[in-house]
């Protein structure tokens, strides 16, 4: 059976259900206190983090924050109407929206009789607010940096960086940013010129972040490699016992090889997402264009942001690195890495696919059918579990060795 029709056979199975989840996220809460996160004491049990936020005058009790919450969390269903007002109401721009896909968020592209266009972004309610001030304060120093071209944060009528709205007593955080024109690498056709030039412009975002730091630079989000070790909990979700046997051993590869080097890796804030439907590209010339969706932006190990990029340049069987040699080389020659950074990248890759594997399982368990990013995903990632057994094939020795040829290093 392979991977697409082991994904549809987990579709059809029944659901774990909501119990389960609840009572195993209770025992792998992190109790993170800030100003905005305060654990609470429950009979002597410190078992849950409860955390006030506000936003304005309004304060309310939010769930527990949590890797595996985060990522499970239902992005906001408000009316459009109710966005498209609110939008006017603080920002001074309408015009007709169009529904955008989103794991976490509620995206809209918005375009004005003018012709100027927008997205509309309503931020998960699991996202804390120093995460979204976080991502705001990033692309307005990749703005002023001017390394890459970014979505362009735009203000409110009165000053703020970002709005807010409310729906069925929630309150979200409103963000109105440019729309950047382009095509997503995902709908071109790849090739090694493609893929030096991702790796170049890659490398100048990251030169565009080196320096910047922030508060909330440190989300919790399943998706961070440095919690590969959680995709443990998950792996229940894998039928496949093939398929759960080999995510097993790449997260005991990165536990034994990887988490041991953490401490000694240069760290930065990183996009942390550079999968192809995030990458621009301008069809004409066949150059990277910019990037976009920052949702995912962390500070982590500077090496994380070429392994992630890479887990999604999936060639042949018969030339695996036909794609990732040239993007790491073309990543080399304007931000050179070092010998253990290429020399973890075999395992940083492998434990992207693992991740990816893991969360799409468990998303076809926790999401209905006809949910749009589900589909999407689905599309999307049915040739990874078919590129990592490539790279196992390939080997560790042949990998490094091959980055090495490619980069001269």
């Amino acid at each position: 059976m392979n991977f697409l029709s082991n994904l549809h056979s987990v579709a059809r199975g029944a659901r774990p259900g909501y119990v389960r989840q609840m009572l195993h996220e209770s025992a792998n809460l992190v109790s993170l206190c800030s100003k905005e996160r305060e654990p609470i004491d429950i009979s002597g049990n410190r078992w849950a983090i409860y955390s006030v936020t506000r936003i304005g005058q309004t304060a309310w009790m939010s769930p527990p924050v949590t890797a595996h919450t985060v990522v499970s969390a239902e992005p906001p269903h408000i009316p459009v109407a109710e966005v498209e007002l609110a939008v006017t109401q603080q920002f001074g721009v309408h015009g007709s929206y169009m529904p955008l896909v989103s794991e976490r968020d509620q995206n809209f592209r918005l375009r004005t009789s003018s012709g100027a266009e927008y997205v509309v972004k309503v931020a998960s309610s699991a996202e804390p607010g120093r995460v979204t001030d976080f991502q705001l304060a990033a692309l307005r120093h990749l703005e002023t940096a001017g390394t890459v071209p970014v979505p362009k944060v735009m203000a409110t009528l009165d000053g703020r960086h970002a709005g807010s709205i409310e729906n069925a007593g929630q309150v979200y955080r409103l963000r109105l940013v440019s729309y950047l024109a382009g095509e997503t690498l995902a709908s071109v056709p790849l090739d090694t010129d493609m893929s030096r030039d991702l790796g170049a412009s890659l490398a100048r975002l990251d030169l565009g972040l080196d320096g910047f730091s922030h508060e909330g630079e440190r989300p919790v989000l399943l998706w961070d490699l440095q919690r590969a070790g959680e995709l443990r909990d998950l792996l229940d979700g894998i039928d496949s016992p093939a398929i759960r046997g080999e995510v097993l051993r790449v997260i005991d590869d990165f536990d034994q090889r990887v988490r041991p080097e953490l401490n000694t890796l240069r760290k930065q804030v990183i996009h942390g997402d550079a999968n192809p439907e995030n990458v621009l590209v301008n069809p004409v010339s066949r150059r990277v264009s910019g990037f976009i969706d920052f949702g995912d932006m962390i500070r982590a190990p500077l090496v994380f942001d070429v392994a992630i990029a890479a887990a999604y340049l999936r060639a042949s069987k018969a030339d695996a690195l036909g794609l990732i040699a040239p993007f790491v080389a073309g990543y080399h020659a304007l931000r050179p890495l070092f010998h253990a950074e290429l020399a973890l990248l075999f395992d940083l890759v492998r434990a992207r696919l693992a991740t990816t594997i893991t969360l799409l399982y468990w998303r076809l368990d926790a999401r209905d059918d006809d949910d749009l990013y589900r589909q999407k995903t689905l599309a999307r990632e049915s040739d990874a579990v078919d590129f990592l057994a490539a790279l196992d094939d390939l080997g560790r020795a042949a990998f490094l060795h091959r980055l090495q040829r490619a980069t001269g290093a």
